[in-house]
């Protein structure tokens, strides 16, 4: 297979904003939003190496269970493979990995 296309869905999306937004709200006199911008694009380029450099686990997480799951940067994935579709159906930061 020469590229896989990705679709996230809205819990992806909505995750990885919600975490940073509460990031920049406890700490607003120090967290940037110039940093909130930077950690965001983080955290979607890693998406994108989802099947293309990282590593396919099971999930060590229970609602997960189905699913496969992907770990970059600050965030794990959980995401499923359809023909040539890897379908991202949530994201959660490694601060708050627990089953």
């Amino acid at each position: 297979m020469d590229a896989y296309k990705y679709l996230l869905s809205e819990k992806v999306h909505f995750e990885i904003f919600k975490f940073y937004d509460n990031v920049s709200r406890k700490y607003c006199h120090t967290y940037s939003l110039e940093l909130m911008h930077k950690n965001i694009n983080d955290a979607y380029d890693s998406i994108y190496q989802i099947e293309n450099g990282l590593l396919r686990r099971n999930p060590s997480i229970a609602k997960w269970a189905g699913y496969h799951m992907a770990h970059g940067g600050k965030w794990y994935f959980a995401y499923r493979i359809v023909d040539d579709t890897i379908i991202v159906e949530d994201a959660c930061h490694e601060q708050n990995m627990h089953g």
